[in-house]
This record gives structure tokens, sequence and C-alpha cells, in this order.
């Protein structure tokens, strides 16, 4: 009896790492810190429980489903498509290797159960059989899955669902034929096998294509930012050069100014200094790069009707790449200015705070937003879905690079970018 309780209880686990492969490939944001955990672990003690303590095994099925789906969404925030699905696979998935198991056993001896004080389990071999296919089908799980990040759609979830419903319905057939001693185990393994593969080579394809589709849509973002960071490396030259000429040119006009001359030159004069002294009103950040684009910025603003607002200390800040700056306040801004461009005028208001704080440098971009605004869905009501949208994603995965983190919120009408990058480091981390 021990060993027996033993071997089913290892039995159990390896069914339990299974559950824990399909659930945390097809869901990755957690409500619950140890969730990924407890699931499997409370699925394996229920499971334990029952076999050991209720015997009657004709809701178990049913009873583990409803249980670690309740399970799965109280501990994962992601798609409910997802959560659902991956959780009834981390059930039938175990059950079908365990009829399969069955199966196996029954095409080579004609022992495969035993009466252990008046209850009816398997066999020793069908036990290493199932644990041994358990293992197997848990390493081509994580093979297959590893690298699934697509959200099921409603029709996807529906085409899921009618195959997990083939799965249980034959799942079942081989567990009354395993009870009675009678086995059909030729039609029961080529469709159970069947509908679990078609299954999941129709996930596959679904995220392979996603995947492929984010790559281009990455390859695309990417090539926009490096138009984005050349566009502002010319403008800095031409920059450069403007200042120069500007210098000189207000030394002339101070020097109009002061001669004796006519009073239309004197005035002449004062209007041209006072024409180029918008030169001296842009914000210094005490970052060249920046300088540009918050320039460039507070102009499309301006022509916008917008209240630009900034202040920016980066002096010293020389750890952060010109791209990713480019990244930061480029895309951060235009958000913010996409965004004004839906209110009315007297609303449009975008404030800017940069700079270090103790070991991190942080920059914050506040805009004023429509109450029902997408941007709670950090994507786009742009029309162009495919090229636009991603970039706060790309601010986030440029944070990650120097061990940073960008967050977004929204209420009260007012949209938040916080972006918290570590000084410390001082580099970028791989």
């Amino acid at each position: 009896m021990i060993l027996f309780r033993l071997i089913d209880l290892l039995a159990t686990i390896s069914q339990g790492v299974i559950l824990f492969v399909i659930v945390n490939s097809f869901c990755h944001t957690l409500r619950v810190k140890w969730g990924k955990w407890l699931l499997p672990v409370l699925f394996v003690a229920l499971a334990y429980f029952w076999t050991w303590f209720i015997v009657d095994g004709t809701f178990k099925i049913a009873v583990h489903i409803i249980l670690v789906i309740s399970l799965a969404l109280a501990f994962y925030q992601d798609c409910v498509f997802n959560i659902i699905a991956s959780a009834i696979m981390g059930i039938l998935i175990p059950g079908t290797c365990e009829a399969l198991a069955l199966i196996f056993v029954g095409l080579f001896t004609d022992t495969i159960t035993v009466d252990i004080s008046g209850m009816i389990f398997a066999s020793l071999p069908a036990y290493i059989t199932c644990i041994f296919i358990n293992i197997i089908a848990g390493l081509l799980l994580h093979f297959l899955l590893h690298d699934f990040r697509y959200q099921l759609q409603k029709k996807d979830f529906i085409v899921v669902l009618l195959f997990e419903a083939i799965i249980v319905l034959f799942y079942s057939n081989s567990i009354v034929y395993f009870v009675i001693g009678a086995y059909n185990e030729t039609l029961d393994l080529i469709v159970l096998l069947l509908s679990t593969a078609f299954m999941f080579l129709f996930l596959y394809m679904k995220n392979n294509y996603y995947l492929r589709e984010q790559e281009q849509r990455d390859k695309l973002q990417i090539a926009r930012l490096q138009q984005q960071y050349a566009y502002y490396q010319n403008k800095l030259k031409d920059e450069e050069r403007i200042c120069s000429i500007y210098h000189d040119m207000k030394n002339h006009l101070l020097v109009m100014e002061g001669r004796q001359g006519t009073d239309a030159t004197r005035q002449m004069a004062q209007q041209l200094r006072s024409q180029i002294a918008d030169y001296e009103d842009y914000i210094h950040t005490g970052n060249d790069f920046l300088d540009i684009i918050i320039k460039d910025k507070a102009e499309k603003a301006r022509e916008k009707q917008i209240d630009f607002s900034a202040a920016i200390d980066f002096d010293g800040v020389e750890f952060i790449e010109p791209l990713d700056i480019s990244t930061f306040f480029g895309n951060g801004i235009d958000n913010a200015i996409e965004a004004s461009e839906r209110l009315p005028e007297e609303e449009r208001v975008i404030l800017i705070k940069a700079g270090k704080m103790q070991n991190f440098v942080s920059i914050l971009i506040e805009n004023n937003c429509m109450p029902d605004s997408s941007m709670n869905d950090h994507r786009t009501t742009k029309a162009d879905k495919f090229l636009h949208g991603f970039g706060i994603s790309n601010m986030k995965k440029a944070a990650e690079k120097y061990g940073g983190t960008c967050t977004t919120s929204q209420a009260n009408g007012k949209f938040t970018l916080k972006i918290l990058l570590p000084v410390s480091k001082g580099k970028v981390v791989d």
C-alpha cells in the first residue's frame, strides 16, 4: 500500500509539472506573487486527496477543471481566453497521457490493474509508463510553447474548446474501458493523439504568425527610430551653425544700435534682434542632443496651441545613448501631443520633468487626455495601428536595457508616463 501511495504521488506530481508548463506558457502576468507555484501544488494536493480518500471518480475531471480554472483566474491577469484554455489543457493533457499509458500497457500485458484493500488501481508498469510519458510530454510542451506570446481571440478559443471536448470524450471513454477491463485501444489511441496534435499545431501556427508579425513590426519601429535619430543629428549640426551665425549677428546688431545713425536704422536693428531672440528662449537641458529634441517638440506643440512646459536637467547624464534619449523623449512627447490634439485648446497642456534624483534618472511626461482615451491599452487611436502605437513598448524595452522601468497611468483626465533608470549601473545592462 505504501509503495502504491508513493508511486501514485510521483505520477500526480508529474501531471502537475505538465499543468505548470502549459499554464505558464500561455499566461505571463501574475496577480498573486507565488501563483504559478501554488496552482500546480494545489492541483497535486486535490488529485492525491481525491484518489485516496474519495475513491469515486465520477466527477473527478469536472471538479479538477473547475478548480484549476478558478485558481488560474485568481492567480493570473492575462487574457481570459488564454487562462481558461490553458487551465483546461493543463488537466486534459495529463489525463490523455494517463489514457495513453493504460492503452500502451494493455497492448503488452493483461494485468493493468491491481486490487489493494478493495480499491482498484493501475499496476506498477502502468504507473511507471504514465510517469515516463508525462515527463516526455512536459519536455515536448516546454519546447513547443516556451515562446508562446499570442493572445487567443474568441474564434481561436472556440476552436481550442472543440479539440478539448473531443479529448474529454475519448479520455472518458478510455477510463471506462479501464474500469470494465475492455479496450478499443486503436480507436482511442488514434483519436487522442490526432486531437491533441492538431490542437497544439493550431496554437503553434497562430503563435508563429504572431511572432513573425511582431518581428516585422519591431524592424519597422527600429527603422523609424533610426530615421528619427538621424533627423535629430542633422538638426543638431544645423543648430550649431545657426548658433554661430546668431552670435555674430547679435554682435553686429548691437554695434548698429550703438553707433550714430538714423532712427530708422536703430529701429530696424532692434526689430531684427527681437526676431532672433527666440534662440535665447529655448530650454537648455545640459545635453545638446536633448536640447534639439525639446526645441523641435516645443515648436510642434506651439503650432497646435498646446501649453508646453519642460524642466529638464540632464547635465552629467552621459550613460544614456542618444538613440535611447530620442526613444524616451521623442516617443513620449509625440504621444502627449497626439492626445492633446483631441482636447479643446484651453485644456491642451504638456508637462515634462526630468533629471537626476538620488541614484536614479527620472523622466516624467504628463498630459491631459480624454476620459475614455484609448491610451489605457497603451496602443493608439491612429488608423495605421501596424506602424503606430508601439512607442510605449519601445520605451519599456529601452528602459529595461538600463535596468530601469517605464510605467504609465491614467487618472482624473491625466495621462502620466514615468521612466526610472538607475545611475549606479553606469552602463547599459545586457
